[in-house]
């Protein structure tokens, strides 16, 4: 509800193309911008390159890759729409950080969208990443700086496998790659701690472990949101016969498309363990609930006897022969006594106790 908020205040009465940040700002300062251009024969990377130098490197070398952390500045966004003609509605969407991951088809580029996530300070943060694949290009902006796109730069700059040799489509795949390779690590944490929550959920539920598991629930929900709409991009740019996807890069996004299904499989799977995990704690504090509850009702039981007798003997007649009685009080004791030890022994037979 504060997302939609939030999205609907920005953007009352602005027309569509308006260049406003939505979202919050995970990036202060200002943008950080990386130039990575490569082909066969070599790499050149330069941080914060000018307009001059990006023209220079687009026409020196078969692929250029920009990459921006930081997406609150309209005129870096503007910028770079203006140097690579991308449409208004494309800038846009780069700084409204609220999109689902989709693909949006322009006449020379794609415009796909998707969703990083992380955990940070045992919290999952999602950001959203924006990819522009053009001729020869591929622009990507980032909400902020990451690491995640770290091990395809090492591979471009050391030249392993075909991303040297490949267009841009290639480093497109790469990258999303990367991220559907992440959801698996993420995936394999939560497993790692619903297993040591289902140890502790037996022996001791505690309702810190609850919330915890309500904690993991709702991460697999946004894992789950995360990944379906990206099987859809990915199928769409597999199948739909896009002119910036060369049929070699098709065969390795239906793989893709392949490693997509089994996340949310995975997921699909967690997150029916996470409900019956839930089902355990209610049972579990049920029987705990019982257990308390027979205690206090075999001690309840065990004490009738007794009470009935005590309340016999406390009233104020002056006609009961026990009250003159030498030994009345010793003899009382020890029918309440005997009751007792009969009652435990008739619990235990039944197998009450």
């Amino acid at each position: 509800m504060a997302e939609l908020k939030t999205y609907g205040y920005a953007k009352t009465g602005l027309p569509p193309g308006s260049l406003i940040h939505v979202g919050e700002r995970c990036y202060s300062g200002k943008p950080f911008i990386t130039l990575t251009a490569y082909g066969p024969t070599g790499v050149r990377e330069q941080r914060d390159p000018t307009d001059e130098q990006i023209c220079e490197a687009r026409t020196a070398n078969p692929v250029i890759w920009i990459n921006i952390d930081g997406v609150g500045d309209a005129d870096t966004v503007r910028r770079m729409g203006a140097m690579f003609g991308l449409h208004p509605l494309a800038m846009e969407d780069v700084m409204s950080t609220r999109q689902r991951p989709k693909l949006d088809v322009y006449d020379d580029y794609l415009y796909i969208v998707f969703r990083m996530l992380a955990i940070e300070s045992a919290k999952l943060k999602s950001e959203q990443v924006s990819l522009v694949l053009g001729p020869g290009y591929l622009l990507t902006f980032q909400e902020k700086t990451s690491n995640l796109f770290e091990p395809v730069k090492s591979r471009i700059r050391d030249g392993k496998g075909l991303i040297r040799r490949s267009g841009p489509d290639y480093l497109a795949y790469a990258l999303l790659d990367t991220l559907v390779d992440h959801y698996f690590v993420l995936l394999e944490h939560y497993g790692d701690a619903l297993d040591d929550m289902e140890d502790s959920l037996v022996s001791n539920p505690d309702p810190s472990l609850l919330q915890q598991i309500h904690q993991v629930k709702k991460d697999l929900l946004v894992l789950r949101k995360s990944v379906w709409p990206l099987r859809e991009t990915i199928g769409s740019m597999e199948r739909g016969g896009l002119p910036q996807i060369s049929p070699e890069i098709r065969l390795y996004l239906r793989d893709l498309y392949d490693h997509a299904i089994r996340v949310i499989e995975s997921a699909e799977s967690l997150r029916d363990v996470v409900s019956s995990m839930l089902d355990v704690y209610l049972s579990s504090i049920s029987n705990r609930m019982n257990e308390v509850m027979k205690v206090l009702t075999i001690l309840s039981t065990l004490f009738i006897p007794s009470t009935f007798l005590a309340s016999i003997y406390g009233m104020n007649f002056s006609n009961m022969p026990e009250l003159h009685s030498r030994f009345g009080y010793f003899v009382v004791l020890g029918v309440m006594l005997a009751v007792m030890v009969a009652m435990v022994f008739y619990a235990k037979r039944k197998r009450w106790i």
